[in-house]
Parts: structure tokens; C-alpha cells; sequence
């Protein structure tokens, strides 16, 4: 035989896709031949694979040597299709069996001396191929267990192609890697801060609160050095947890982005950006579509400190993803589609001193300079978060005190019961958090579920502050979480009150 089909795969955006490596070897002057579209560190894999072959001791074809990477009419990148190319050669060489290579699949990059190591997008293959029915995956060891938390496959980690080569012939016992969901969860890392070394800010921590349980979009303004980044950080104390399938997804981009630090992601992501990135960074893109910042933050938070320096050709950006939950990438080799739900967070100093509105300094800025520096954001931006929240200077007698607030366990624990009940109201829906409600959920749970009080106050502050539509709908989505973290059916007066107060700072 003169031809071999070996199984590996490819990923599109946070898809995976099946791969052919198919590898003729045929009479005529020596040559090693790669098509099927691939790009330079594909077609350096020859390089590779014939340097890994010899320095292991075996043959190498001194003949007409051509790999097809198929589907032909997707371009194929990066350094995973080294493992492939060299276990057909070894097969039509006469090194090996050709039993296993007819239902596994094999990923990896290859070292000169035969060593296996880690490529990008092997979690997103996995799951994307076990839906064809392939049961076997042959993975780098760095790779095995990112993959081993899916149930359905066997997945075994290899550290170098003669330790393969053994097990395929039988001479070396491999065992497939099975990792459990109780132990992924075990190995969850605690975060040393907590929301309970923050003094004071009472107000600001009420807001971080309903942003984690619901899901919604919070603005901090203050003077510098009041706490905003602080309280930021310590958001993700506070966070409520995710189930499998969120995990999963999340690490499916992480995997794309060569971020997966060998397992899964198991806490809420918080990313934070410097404002110097550019909107490729933010929004993601490239010749070859990788997730930005943006879906790096899914199911998580999206933090941007110094909200008006950056550019508001990124701000702008983010108007669709915060909207839509994804981000659409348009390429001449198609269409990306990245998922991109993400709670955002900004702060923000009032003016270009940062003391406007500081009870203990004074600001040197005019009028027509504050104006300027505040308009560096949109009022479209604006519009589309929930909560805004003027973060005032902690008092200096309540820094002598100490006296430490709520824990982040205990805000958690209040967070944790909103969460469960938006579960269950929407298991049979598509929407996560009461942020993300379309208009008709709103009209189900929140319209149809609030007392003639609540009804009477939102039409009363309507008129006098003048709210948009999408404001309204927002004060509506933000009540229904207050009234859920108090474990309340029905909206009342005062949930809408305080949804009230975080649209006027």
C-alpha cells in the first residue's frame, strides 16, 4: 500500500472540524509535498516530522512523498498535524499496524527528538468530533486532561511518538485519562481577596452585588484612589458559580486562544484589559480570526479601568457584542462567529484631574474640559449598562476604625439563592441572567409581575427623568434581580426605588 488516511482535526473560530491526513508515498527523486491549504507553520511540519523519524531510528522514504490535508478548501494552521504526518509514513514505512489509526484521532507537534508537545484547539476538536461518532483521541500529555472531562471518549496522553509507536504495536500499555466533574470542581482555586477587606462603600458594594447576580452592566465614577479597582477585582469573589456545559464553553475559547493552562476553566473569567489595547485585542480578529478580550470574558466579567482613555473606535466597538452576546468576524476565508456574553464593568475618573466631586480636594478643571473628558464616551455606551455609581472617598474615621463589612461568602451566599431561582425560570430558554432578558421575558417576569405601586413609581420617574426605552426596559430587568435577591415573587415599590437610584449617578 502506497496511501494511508489518518484521522485529526482542525478548528474554525471555537469549532472543531475532521481533518484527513492523507499520505502518499510513490516512485520518483526524493520530495515531501504538503497541500490542502496550509500556512507556514503547517508546511514546516515536514521539517520537522523527517528530523523526529530519523532521530528515533527509523527509515525515512527516499521517494515522492504527498500529504493532502483534507477538506482541501479550508486553510489549515498551526503545528497539530505533525503527529499525523509521521504515524503515515511510519505505516506505509511497514513500522507500524494500521488497525488503530482507522478509528482514532492524533494531534500533536512534533520535537526533532520525537517529544510531543501541546498545540492550540485541542478541547474544541475533542467535542466537536465526538459528535461523528469518533470514540479514541491521541493527544500531547499537556493536552490529555483538558480533554479527559468528556464523557463518551477515550483520551490518552502521549509524551513522545516512540512511546506511541510501542502502544500501537502493542509492546507499551497506555491507559486513557478520565478526569471526573466532583474533581474538576475540587481543584477550583480559592481567591486570596475578599469583598470584606473593603472599608466602607456600602453603596458601591450593594451595586456589585446585583451586577453578580444579575448579570448586569456597572459604571463606577469616583476620584482616584477612592477604591474602584479594588472593588472591581473583588467582584469575582462574589460571582455565582458554573455548571458543566458554561464550563466547557468557556474553555473551548480558551483552548482557541492558547490560554488553557492544561485544565479546564472552572471559575467565572475576569478579564481587564490596559486601555493601550488595540480593538483587534478587545474585539478579536487577525488574518486567521482568534477571540479577543471580549469572548475571553464569557459567561464572566469585563472589566475596562480608565474607561475614557480608550479609544472610541474600541469603545464603539463593544456596542454590538454587549447587545448581542457575540462577536461576528468577517475574513475573506469567511465568517467567525465568537460567543461573547460578558458582564461589563468600567471605571472611570470624573474629570481629567480625577477631583470633581472629592469632598477633601479641589479640581482645577473647567467646565468645557470635564465636558470634553466625560464625552470620550458615547451616550450609546452609557445606555447599554444598567448600573451607574458615583464612588465616594472613603471617610478617614472609617479607615482609622477597621471595621471590616460583609465577607465575600456572604454576599456569595445571597448571590447563589437570585441565581438558582433565574435558573430555574429560565430552564427552558436560552437567556442566563435577568440582564440578558429578551422584551418578552421582560413583559413575563417583570411587567406582569409587578405590584400597582412599582407601577405607579416607574411611570411617575419615566416623566420626570425623562427615561429612553432601553433605560426603561433596564430599570425593569435590574428591579426583578433586587426583588430575586430578597427572594421575592413580585416587584415591588421599593426594588424599582433602588433600581432607581443606580440610573441617576
Amino acid at each position: 500500500m502506497s496511501l494511508i488516511k489518518v484521522k485529526s482535526g482542525g478548528v474554525w473560530g471555537i469549532e472543531g472540524y475532521r481533518v484527513d491526513v492523507e499520505v502518499d508515498v510513490s516512485p520518483g527523486l526524493p520530495s515531501f509535498n504538503l497541500v490542502g491549504l496550509p500556512d507556514t507553520a503547517v508546511k514546516e511540519s515536514k521539517e520537522r516530522v523527517r528530523s523526529a523519524i530519523k532521530n528515533l531510528g527509523y527509515g525515512f522514504p527516499q521517494k515522492r512523498i504527498t500529504v493532502n490535508l483534507s477538506p482541501s478548501n479550508i486553510r489549515k494552521q498551526g503545528t497539530l498535524y505533525d503527529l499525523p504526518i509521521a504515524l503515515g509514513l511510519l505505516f506505509l514505512g511497514g513500522y507500524l499496524p494500521g488497525d488503530l489509526l482507522e478509528d482514532s484521532v492524533f494531534l500533536g507537534e512534533l520535537s526533532l527528538d520525537g517529544s510531543i508537545k501541546k498545540v492550540v484547539g485541542a478541547l474544541p476538536i475533542v467535542v466537536s468530533l465526538k459528535d461523528e461518532n469518533v470514540k479514541r483521541f491521541f493527544l500531547p500529555v499537556e493536552n490529555a486532561v483538558e480533554a479527559s472531562f468528556i464523557e463518551g471518549v477515550e483520551v490518552y496522553g502521549v509524551a513522545n511518538l516512540g512511546e506511541l509507536i510501542g502502544f500501537l504495536r502493542g509492546e507499551v500499555n497506555l491507559k486513557p485519562i478520565r478526569k471526573g466533574l466532583e474533581e474538576l470542581l475540587s481543584s477550583k482555586r480559592e481567591l486570596d481577596i475578599d469583598m470584606g477587606e473593603v472599608l466602607g462603600q456600602v453603596l458601591v458594594k450593594r451595586a456589585l452585588e446585583i451586577s453578580a447576580a444579575g448579570g448586569h452592566n456597572l459604571s463606577m465614577v469616583g476620584s482616584p484612589g477612592s477604591g474602584k479597582s479594588m472593588l472591581a477585582k473583588r467582584m469575582q469573589t462574589i460571582l455565582p458559580p458554573m455548571d458543566f456545559d458554561e464550563i466547557v464553553e468557556v474553555s473551548r475559547i480558551y483552548s482557541v486562544a492558547g490560554e488553557l493552562g492544561g485544565t479546564l476553566i472552572t471559575q467565572r473569567p475576569f478579564r481587564s484589559p490596559h486601555h493601550t489595547a488595540s480593538e483587534a485585542a478587545i474585539i478579536g480578529g487577525g488574518s486567521v480570526p482568534s477571540p479577543g478580550e471580549a469572548s475571553l470574558a464569557h459567561r464572566g466579567v469585563l472589566f475596562l479601568d480608565e474607561l475614557p482613555e480608550f479609544p472610541r473606535k474600541t469603545l464603539e466597538a463593544l456596542r454590538q457584542p454587549i447587545e448581542d452576546g457575540y462577536v461576528n468576524i468577517s475574513r475573506a476565508q469567511g465568517k467567525v462567529r465568537f460567543p461573547a456574553e460578558f458582564t461589563l464593568v468600567t471605571a472611570q475618573n470624573p474629570c481629567p484631574c480625577g477631583n470633581y466631586g472629592d469632598p477633601f480636594k479641589q479640581c482645577s478643571c473647567s467646565s468645557s474640559q470635564i465636558r470634553s473628558y466625560t464625552s470620550k464616551v458615547s451616550q450609546p455606551i452609557k445606555d447599554r449598562i444598567d448600573l451607574h455609581v458615583w464612588v465616594e472617598p472613603v471617610d478617614r474615621g472609617e479607615l482609622l476604625k477597621n471595621k471590616k463589612g460583609e465577607s465575600s461568602k456572604t454576599i456569595r451566599e445571597r448571590v447563589l439563592k437570585a441565581y438558582l431561582i433565574q435558573k430555574e425560570r429560565f430552564k427552558n430558554s436560552k437567556t442566563a441572567f435577568n440582564g440578558r432578558m429578551s422584551n418578552r421575558e421582560v413583559e413575563l417576569y417583570c411587567i406582569n409581575m409587578m405590584d400597582s405601586q412599582a407601577k405607579t413609581l416607574l411611570k411617575n420617574a419615566m416623566d420626570k427623568l425623562n427615561l429612553s426605552g432601553r433605560s426603561y426596559f433596564k430599570v425593569l430587568k435590574v428591579s426583578r434581580t433586587i426583588a430575586d435577591l430578597e427572594q421575592e415573587e413580585n416587584i415591588k415599590a421599593h426594588h424599582v426605588a433602588e433600581a432607581l437610584q443606580f440610573r441617576g449617578a
